[in-house]
This record gives structure tokens, C-alpha cells and sequence, in this order.
């Protein structure tokens, strides 16, 4: 038998978007997938799109959380899965995540392909500079379940717990990113981590880079820090008023 995937959704006040989003889910040629919702006690339609299709889902839960990976670390919880998959609620899955996941035969293995963002396949694969300074997007990788038994997401860091995640792996000797070039999900650009900034993370990155990526990638990233600040036009930053 094929290993089982966990799809994990969590979820707050999603029913314009949840329906389509599982049902991206259902036409997956991949037959041994479970899905795993954590609401954070919707008060729209949520509720009713989940129990509507209850006989296709695994396990849900709503009560209140404190942020999408808070809710993340409880869905972890009820995952049963060989393997982990994060999907928004707002996101929707290609079929060529069926594709990605019949490529998982490293147990070691943390296998990432592309997503579409704004109309726009992601770049892959990521080298060690690229994954430090912009990590590669959540919804384009698939976890051996075992990470999540050494680790969880850090809710110090409210939008950018994946990336420290991702850091952590990166940095594991016993894990070893894997590309393949496919294109796995449409990721939604309008959520809250393309639209808010992590003030924690911000602060806490270079030293992050450091512990995970080593001294010759945060000394990379510290260049270009210094670059951006001397030269702001050149590489996109906003002058002060």
C-alpha cells in the first residue's frame, strides 16, 4: 500500500473558500489521503461545509486556538499519516500533488515542488541561500511525519513559523530537501502571510540564519542587508518620508 498523507487544513471563518479547497482535495488520483481540519470556532458557514462533508474527512475539531500554528500543532495531533501536508483553506491543490506524493520513497526525504503564486510557478530547486533568506512556500512541500516528532511550529512566530520550521530541517543532518519539478497547488497571495509582516522573525533572522545555514549564508545575507540599506532604489526598498 501506498504511504498515507495527512492533508492538514486549518481553518476560521473559511466557508467562502473551504468547499473548493477540499474539493481540489477529492480529485486527487493519490487514493491514501486523510484530511485533518482544525477550526478556530468559526461563526460563519465553516462549521456547516465541515459536517456537510464529515463522511470524506478524518478528524476535525473547532475551539478556539491562538493562531494559524497553534492550530497547526493541535491538527498535528489527530494526523495519522506517514507523511504531512499543510494546505490554507483558501489554497487549492493541482493534480500533479498526486504526482509529488507518488515521488515519496525517502523516509529522510523532505520533497518539495512548485506552486503557483499570482499566476507565477515558484522557482525550484532552492539552494541553501535562497531557503535561508526566502525559504520555499509551505504549500509546496510534503514532511515525513517524523519531523514533526522532533519538532513543532514556534508560535513566537506568528506568520513565519514554516520558515523557522523549514530553517530547523535545513539545518538537521538527518533531513535532506528534495525538489521535484512539479507544480502542486495554487497558493492564494491575499492570506495573512503574504500580507502582514513578522516583526519576531524579522528581528530574530540573521541569528537564525547563523544557527541553521551557517556562517557563509549569513554572512551572504548580512551583504545584501548592507547593500539593500545603501542602495534602497536599486533593490527595491522604500525610501523613509
Amino acid at each position: 500500500m501506498l504511504p498515507k498523507i495527512s492533508v492538514v487544513i486549518v481553518t476560521f471563518n473559511a466557508a467562502h473558500v473551504l468547499q473548493a479547497c477540499l474539493d481540489s482535495i477529492y480529485k486527487q488520483a493519490y487514493p491514501n489521503l486523510e484530511i485533518i481540519i482544525k477550526d478556530g470556532s468559526s461563526t460563519d458557514g465553516t462549521l456547516s461545509i465541515i459536517k456537510a462533508n464529515a463522511d470524506k474527512i478524518t478528524a476535525w475539531n473547532s475551539e478556539p486556538d491562538k493562531g494559524i500554528y497553534d492550530a497547526m500543532n493541535i491538527a498535528l495531533g489527530y494526523a495519522t499519516g506517514d507523511w504531512i501536508y499543510f494546505i490554507g483553506a483558501d489554497d487549492e491543490l493541482y493534480e500533479d500533488f498526486s504526482a509529488l506524493a507518488k515521488q515519496l520513497k525517502d523516509d529522510a526525504g523532505i520533497y518539495y515542488g512548485r506552486v503557483l503564486i499570482k499566476g507565477k510557478p515558484t522557482p525550484g530547486p532552492v539552494d541553501a541561500y535562497k531557503h535561508a533568506k526566502d525559504t520555499i512556500c509551505h504549500q509546496a512541500i510534503i514532511y515525513p511525519a517524523s519531523v514533526f516528532k522532533k519538532y513543532r511550529f514556534n508560535t513566537r512566530y506568528k506568520i513565519a513559523a514554516d520558515h523557522v520550521l523549514n530553517m530547523q530541517c535545513w539545518g538537521d543532518e538527518n533531513y535532506t530537501f528534495k525538489f521535484e519539478d512539479v507544480l502542486v497547488a495554487n497558493f492564494n497571495d491575499t492570506g495573512v502571510s503574504m500580507t502582514r509582516a513578522d516583526a519576531a522573525f524579522d528581528r530574530d533572522k540573521g541569528r537564525l540564519i547563523l544557527k541553521y545555514h551557517g556562517f557563509k549564508i549569513w554572512a551572504r545575507f548580512k551583504f545584501r542587508m548592507l547593500k539593500e540599506g545603501l542602495f534602497p532604489q536599486k533593490y527595491g526598498k522604500k525610501l523613509p518620508n
